[in-house]
């Protein structure tokens, strides 16, 4: 049940991060392209039922855990048990909603309202928030970390996905300037670098009671290393490709394979996070 929770988690993190940050960065990185928004028009539709499938797995896998039988996550009774009586279940069910409503508006002539996408988009991303680590704490304390969380989410969402939509650029890039777009990517990026680093460093500190969770190589803080490793990678890569920015267009096939890297390098992260997740944090003292 747990590798299934895993697998379930990592496929609903990573779409729905993915999709937010690819409409925030669309009119950041490309002007008028209608080919890259029938590209992205798509693949959206896609992502947002992958999403909502992940979605109710997860809903499901939750009530089998909870019941402690396979049989208790189809039977109605028990999931309005769950939906209505638990804190995950009543964030969940506005997840749910809100995740049909996504869904529902990719099917209808409104998909192409950009700023109606990024905000139910950016509502799937808050609810995620509550339903990990994030519900720990009681009161403020609680509140706090909550929105700590929702800020750290955002800054993975706008990069990952951000990275996704630069992909898609590099691979038919229709006469555009790549280091234009390359600069826009990375001005916007020290910012959610920043943001992810400090909010994943309160994260850890709130929740093990130390700056880094002990013993280093086992449990909790070993796959916390590997997802720092994994980030540290990714930041590696874009400063090369930063450093480098001035001949981009001669290396065309490089960048493109780097950032492809740097994209899979995210999706390792976030899977590492969707193990985290079904993990007690270690708490020091």
């Amino acid at each position: 049940m747990t590798s299934a929770m895993v697998l379930c988690r990592f496929l609903h993190f990573t779409v729905v991060l993915m999709l937010f940050g690819a409409w925030v960065f669309r009119p950041l990185l490309s002007g008028r392209d209608p080919a890259l928004d029938r590209r992205l028009a798509r693949v959206a539709p896609w992502l947002a039922a992958v999403a909502l499938v992940s979605g109710v797995g997860w809903l499901l896998l939750i009530t089998a855990s909870m019941a402690g039988s396979w049989d208790a996550a189809f039977d109605p009774s028990t999931l309005r048990l769950v939906l209505r009586k638990t804190f995950f279940g009543q964030v969940w069910s506005w997840h749910l909603l809100l995740n049909v409503l996504l869904v529902t508006l990719l099917l209808t002539p409104l998909r192409s309202n950009l700023p109606l996408r990024i905000t139910l988009s950016g509502l799937l991303v808050a609810t995620l928030a509550p339903v990990g680590h994030g519900a720990m704490l009681d009161g403020l304390s609680g509140q706090l970390l909550i929105l700590n969380q929702i800020v750290h989410l955002i800054c993975v969402g706008a990069w990952l996905g951000g990275l996704m939509l630069l992909v898609m650029i590099l691979r038919q890039p229709a006469g555009q300037p790549v280091s234009a777009i390359l600069q826009r990517f990375s001005g916007v990026g020290y910012g959610l670098v920043a943001g992810l680093l400090l909010s994943g460093l309160i994260n850890v500190r709130v929740l093990t009671g130390a700056f880094w969770p002990t013993p280093l190589l086992s449990g909790f803080a070993f796959i916390l290393l590997i997802k720092v490793v994994l980030v540290v990678m990714m930041l590696g890569l874009a400063l090369f490709n930063r450093l480098r920015i001035n001949d981009c267009e001669q290396r065309l096939a490089t960048l493109k394979t780097s950032v492809i890297l740097e994209w899979m390098l995210g999706m390792g992260a976030v899977a590492a996070v969707s193990l985290l997740g079904t993990m007690p944090p270690m708490i020091t003292g």
